[in-house]
């Protein structure tokens, strides 16, 4: 179950990613798309995704289409920087359209970039107006599991119980900075931390000893395969290389022992 919640959680992301780079070319286009229609530009074709379209319609002169590859979208301006190769081959003769300023074309240019603020704008509003996804544990004091061997079960705290102060100081969350129940056991210095909660209306306080976690037995960690495998050829190649040691050193030895017989050690051998 963990890895399909894993592969799902993945695929989950990589379609939120998807969307929101749609979501943003997608919108960056319409910004040139309706500054162009503003500046009395010829606007030829508006796409969202390219490649074979899936749907197409012209209306008022213009073809709007939807494609196949979900990769953003285009807007084809003719007299504007050609495009053919992500917009397509253009039906218009370029020369028989009207010239267009300078301004129009920084207008247009400048479009864009600025609907994608804007759009970021909107991000941040609503960020800051609706807030963000946050955890239960950023957002509540409240005990939901407490293990029985842990220093919170022989201190007293039970679940339920609404956590007020760590240490003395004021707690509205378990996870964060500051006013967090973890910033306050982290930042305690005493041999014990003073924990007062609230149980059923009623405010109790305990003392909790952060090293009164009961003795664990390390898990015997068993090599995999391929640490087996590395293992072996390590194994394989000290004794090879011991046994070329050996080898070696034996015929040096003899080498080093043997007499050398000359030839005037010879004949007086003979005399």
């Amino acid at each position: 179950m963990n890895i399909i919640s894993s592969i799902l959680h993945f695929l989950f992301i990589c379609l939120e990613v998807v969307l929101l780079f749609n979501l943003m070319i997608v919108v960056h286009e319409v910004g040139h798309y309706l500054a162009a229609r503003w500046r009395g530009l010829v606007v030829e074709k508006f796409g969202i995704w390219f490649g074979k379209p899936l749907w197409k319609k012209t209306i008022g002169g213009v073809e709007y289409s939807l494609g196949s590859i979900p990769a953003g979208g285009f807007v084809a301006l003719p007299q504007m920087a050609p495009m053919e190769a992500m917009e397509g081959d253009s039906k218009l003769d370029r020369k028989n359209l009207p010239p267009i300023s300078t301004t129009d074309k920084i207008i247009v240019a400048f479009a864009g970039p600025l609907f994608s603020f804007l759009l970021a704008c909107v991000f941040a509003v609503s960020v800051w107006y609706f807030g963000k996804p946050q955890s239960e544990a950023h957002t509540t004091t409240v005990v939901g599991y407490v293990d029985k061997d842990s220093p919170a079960a022989k201190a007293g705290i039970q679940s339920g119980d609404i956590v007020l102060s760590v240490d003395g100081d004021p707690v509205k969350r378990f996870e964060g900075l500051v006013d967090s129940v973890r910033w306050g056991v982290v930042a305690s210095e005493g041999a014990t931390i003073p924990f007062e909660i609230e149980r059923v209306g009623q405010k109790m306080k305990f003392d909790l000893d952060p090293k009164a976690w009961p003795p664990k037995k390390e898990p015997e960690v068993k090599p995999t395969w391929y640490q087996n495998l590395f293992g072996a050829v390590f194994r394989v190649r000290s004794r090879l290389a011991y046994a070329v040691h050996q080898f070696f050193q034996e015929r040096h030895f003899n080498y080093v022992h043997t007499p050398i017989i000359t030839a005037s050690d010879a004949e007086g051998a003979g005399d």
